[in-house]
This record gives C-alpha cells, structure tokens and sequence, in this order.
C-alpha cells in the first residue's frame, strides 16, 4: 500500500472558518499526520475493513474518502452484528447520504453502549463531512466493539487544534487526542493478558470443558441434521474437513461444489486440503483464525478444532 494513500489532508490546506461560525472543530495538525502510529493505525483499519468487506467485493482505499456516504459503515453494520438496514444501497444525493447515516448512527449506539453523548467523539454531520478523527475514533469503537481480538496499534496519539469561531474572533486551543489506549491499559491488552477463550477455557477443570464441548456439539448438529449429518465425537470427526466445509457452507448460506473439495478424503493430504479450504472460507469471510492450522484439525488436535467451532458459534449462535 503506497504510503501517499493516507495524506489527504495537506498542510497547505485553507480551512473557511466562516463554515463553522458558532461552532468548535478539531483539526488535525499537519505534523500528526505524518505520525508512523497514525499510519499505521489507518492502514490497519482499512485491511481490517477490506478483510471483513472481501465477500461484498468492497474495497476501501481511504477513510477520509470512503466512509462518508454510508454503504461501507452499512456494509460493516451487516457483516459485523447481522444488522440489516431498509435503507437504499447507493445514496447519491447528500439528503440521502446524510439521512442514510443516521439511521446506521442510531444502530451503532445500541450496541456500542454509549450513554453519554457528550462522550461520543463522532456524528452523522462529521462523518458526512469527511472528518478523519471522527471517522477514526468511529472505526477503533468498532473494532473494540465487534472483533476485540483484532491488535490495534497502541499508544496511538495525535495534535488537534480546537478551533471556535465567534463574532468577536477566533479562538483555538491544542490538544492531544487519544485514538487507541497504551498496551498497558484495559482497553489495549497484550497478548498474553488477551489470550484466545479457547486456551482460556482449557485450563478450567475438565467438566467445564466438557460442559462447553457439549454445548458446541448441540450447536452443530441443530445444523448439520437438515444435511443427514450428525456429530458425535467432536475430537474426531471435523478431521478429515468435510464435515467442516458442509456446517460452514450451512452457517453461511453458499454452496461449495462438490468438485472443490475431497467428500471421501482417505488420505492426509486430500484431508489437509479441505480443512485448508475450509479455513479459507472463513477467513475470506472476515473470521480471524491466524492462529489456527489445518494441520492441526487434521491431527486431531483439539484446541484448533475447538476454535473454529467457537468463532462458528459466536457468530451464529441464536438464529
């Protein structure tokens, strides 16, 4: 990704003042924008969203150009919570776009839990206005939000200038803005401090474990019983990937040929191939499993069966 996708905002840029008479604005000072924590962090952003988007065959290129107008934030929406909006899928016309936005605005809230509006740092008018802090501090809510597991970068600060308009002058203040809390903080846990549920949960005692294990096995099977399918021991039977690849394509609504993968698999390469397809298909649907190897389900090993089937069930769970 060339580095000048992400510098629109320019330090010779004029801002018209007289456009927010009787208001306070944040710019962002020039300098922070060439922050390699800035970078960084909005380069992460738009893989993470053109990641989550792939099947939508939606890609972003900026977060100041391309969110304004709502379809990737409803794209998002609907990918990330299962939220579908009656709104129109191209808003062309500003009255559209901006009326469009409030309506995803008003989902979010709900479910990113904010109370206080004097805490929320973005809006319907800052995100239609292309505003590049709000539309960050929008997206890492999000990420919090919807796939906690995902590493931001830490630490991320950054220099704006709150700028007031009134008859009587100008006023401005500088200010430094949090984007992504240290690594040290709660809301920024190291990896070791944010380890994998999976792992979690293996080191409770063993009816614990076989509590869930049950509880996962109930989940498949309401799903694979309209395929003739039924799964009765969970360390075995998702090895070979077929299995796998017929509950995946019933999760999420496709159909892959029969010509794609082995149904018969008597081999562990024609084995490895589909848990390798399988995982493929997951991840091309926006599913992190990065730490998860074919080789491994294909082993039999039973904490990288387990998290797929996790991540499976916390998507789908209750529909």
């Amino acid at each position: 990704m060339e580095a000048d996708i992400f510098e629109y905002q320019k330090e010779e840029d004029t801002v018209d003042l007289e456009s927010f008479q009787g208001e306070k604005r944040k710019l962002i000072q020039p300098t922070s924008l060439q922050d390699p924590t800035l970078k960084k962090l909005k380069e992460t952003l738009v893989d993470w969203i053109n990641k989550t988007l792939k099947p939508e065959h939606i890609v972003v290129q900026s977060l100041e150009e391309d969110l304004y107008d709502g379809l990737v934030l409803h794209h998002l929406l609907s990918r990330l919570a299962d939220v579908h909006l009656p709104v129109e899928e191209m808003a062309l016309t500003s009255t559209a776009q901006i009326r469009k936005l409030e309506m995803i605005m008003e989902e979010l809230e709900k479910r990113l839990g904010r109370q206080d509006s004097s805490q929320i740092k973005w809006n319907v008018t800052l995100i239609h206005r292309k505003d590049l802090l709000a539309t960050l501090h929008l997206l890492v809510a999000m990420v919090r939000c919807f796939q906690p597991e995902l590493d931001l970068p830490p630490n991320v600060k950054i220099e704006v200038v709150e700028v007031e308009v009134s008859k009587s002058g100008i006023k401005s203040d500088v200010k430094v803005e949090i984007l992504t809390a240290e690594s040290s903080d709660t809301d920024s846990l190291s990896s070791t401090e944010r380890e994998d549920p999976i792992e979690q949960l293996l080191k409770l005692e063993a009816h614990k474990v076989n509590t869930v294990k049950k509880a996962l096995l109930h989940f498949v099977n309401q799903h694979t019983a309209a395929l003739g399918l039924q799964v009765a021991d969970m360390d075995k039977q998702f090895a070979d990937g077929v299995i796998l690849l017929l509950l995946i394509g019933q999760l999420e609504g496709f159909f892959i040929p029969l010509f794609d993968f082995n149904l018969t698999p008597v081999s562990d390469s024609e084995m490895l191939h589909n848990v390798t397809l399988a995982l493929d298909l997951l991840k091309d649907t926006g599913f992190q499993l990065s730490s998860v190897d074919p080789q491994d389900i294909v082993s039999q090993d039973i904490t990288a069966t387990l998290k797929v089937l996790y991540a499976l069930f916390n998507k789908h769970k209750g529909k």
